[in-house]
């Protein structure tokens, strides 16, 4: 019997309360009810199109209740939903749209031009999604029909007809998400309908959610952070807020009071946003019973300021990536303190290990390789054997991090292993300096790469943006890194800037960065 999923479960919160709030966005609200009927009309009219079981779909739309109708109508028919930044440069669709094989797009009328080349390529027909102040002055290429913003399709075409029987197996593909993949060529990460069951179900565990839990997202769906949000509200009935006016935090968070949401999640740069731009304790008390940090390490300093911040509210710190369907580890609140700088320990169904090169289990205390091994697991990446023979190994996932785990089982991440520095002969996790760097009350976010040196082979180069009003300089920074770690791990070149290089879901651009550090002139070490 194959498991059920998000489609299934939202016809049985349909049935059982229909007036439910399921989705909201700053101007609409959807019922469980009115959801569920959006996507058997929208799932109808696709399959009437030629959508079958099996069959891949690209998706790349904003967070808007369509592309929550959208996902949800093509896994009820079994279709298998290819989910795209919509962001990404028309190169990057291009290669996309070749590798994934797909023949039908969902894609918002906006972003017609940049859809217009990958439609030539590969001779895409498209549903194109627009708001309702907008009408498309251009085509990306054959238009198959339009969807509103709000989901909805033309009265006619909606005609709901029964969908062709087909069965799942927990094996078959369900979404396939694109990363850019450490050399920037994207790679898709398959993720069946065992992985997405499997994930969700244990974040539901530890968050211990329930349909009373309201949820504001302002996340992207193409990032598996992000979308696991959303599966997790909408598998116990509960509710989503999605807000894309993060540019403007306060009115986003006023959003989230009005609308009473119990939880809020965030990547670092949210929070430190909010810290920088937010007087929260003007706004009131605010309604989260829980807000999740995830994407990378969050400072020391910041994680404190956020548990203060939004008291009462619990703060987990989560870890995981793409591969792992979304979450791998999470540090229980009631170890806030005891365990602080840890990602935590497994979530529910899945085993970590610290492990050397050969696989070789590391005992407590020692740096090596993190593995996984659970449901959640990815089947690998898409027509690409290689790369993933590299990353799933006898049955266990190389995460490419390295970590060490204490005498208690909880883990703590050292950095990815393909960016270790090599300074001098010394192996150096570039993310220990920067939570030296972020240890300074004037730093707010910094990243460390590496910079070529004729002496030491490489030295540490740091890029730091500064809090606001501060007078830190290079000087100064360098001063307070040596009296906190060895010379060799003190950067030799400091740059600040205002803001450090991220994509839409917060995540460091590194290799922009290490394009910056080989422009800057060497620093001449003596010794």
């Amino acid at each position: 019997m194959s498991t059920p999923f998000l489609s299934d479960w939202l016809e049985i919160h349909a049935r059982r309360d229909p007036d439910a709030l399921a989705i909201a966005t700053p101007d609409r609200r959807l019922t469980y009810g009115a959801l569920a009927a959006r996507v058997r009309e929208l799932a109808s009219v696709l399959a009437a199109d030629g959508v079958v079981p099996g069959q891949r779909v690209i998706v790349a739309l904003p967070n808007t209740i369509a592309s929550v109708v959208a996902d949800l109508a093509l896994h009820a028919i079994g279709a298998t939903v290819v989910e795209v930044n919509r962001v990404w440069a028309p190169d990057a669709l291009r290669t996309i749209v070749e590798r994934s094989g797909a023949r039908n797009a969902i894609v918002y009328s906006r972003d017609a031009r940049l859809w217009r080349d990958a439609a030539q390529a590969r001779g895409l027909r498209f549903w194109t999604v627009s708001p309702d102040d907008h009408r498309a002055m251009d085509e990306p290429g054959e238009v198959a029909g339009s969807i509103r913003d709000d989901g909805s399709v033309d009265a006619e075409a909606a005609a709901v007809r029964e969908l062709p029987p087909w069965v799942r197996r927990d094996s078959d593909v369900a979404l396939i998400l694109f990363t850019s993949g450490s050399t920037g060529r994207p790679h898709g990460v398959m993720q069946t309908w065992r992985n997405l069951h499997a994930n969700t179900r244990s974040i539901v565990e530890y968050l211990r959610l329930t349909s009373r839990d309201s949820a504001m997202l302002v996340l992207p769906l193409s990032y598996c952070y992000g979308r696991s949000v959303l599966q997790t509200h909408l598998f116990v009935g509960g509710s989503v807020v999605m807000d894309n006016r993060f540019m403007y935090p306060r009115l986003v968070l006023e959003h989230a009071m009005a609308q009473r949401c119990t939880g809020f999640a965030g990547v670092p740069v949210t929070f430190e946003i909010i810290r920088r731009q937010v007087d929260l304790e003007a706004l009131g008390t605010l309604p989260f019973r829980y807000v999740t940090q995830a994407g990378e390490a969050m400072s020391i300093d910041t994680i404190h300021w956020a548990r203060r911040a939004f008291a009462p509210a619990q703060l987990f710190v989560m870890y995981g990536q793409t591969e792992a369907t979304a979450r791998l580890s999470y540090l229980p609140p009631e170890f806030a303190e005891k365990k602080v700088g840890s990602i935590g320990v497994p979530i529910p169904g899945v085993e970590l290990r610290i492990v050397n090169d050969e696989g070789r289990e590391l005992p407590h205390g020692a740096a090596g390789n993190l593995v996984a091994r659970g449901d959640n697991i990815t089947r690998g990446y898409l027509d690409e054997p290689e790369e993933t023979a590299q990353i799933l190994r006898d049955g266990w996932l190389w995460t490419g991090d390295l970590a060490r785990r204490d005498t208690d089982g909880f883990f703590y991440h050292e950095g990815r292993a393909r960016e270790i520095l090599k300074i001098g002969g010394h192996r150096v996790s570039p993310a220990e300096i920067e939570a030296v760097i972020l240890g300074h009350p004037d730093a707010a976010d910094a990243a460390v790469t590496g910079a070529s040196d004729t002496l030491l082979g490489q030295v540490a180069a740091a890029f730091v943006v500064r809090r606001r009003g501060s007078d830190l300089d290079e000087t100064g920074l360098r001063r307070f890194c040596a009296e906190r770690v060895p010379a060799f791990k003190v950067p030799h070149h400091v740059t600040f800037v205002d803001a450090l290089p991220r994509n839409a879901a917060g995540k460091l651009l590194r290799r922009e960065l290490e394009s910056l550090g080989r422009d800057k002139r060497p620093l001449e070490v003596r010794a």
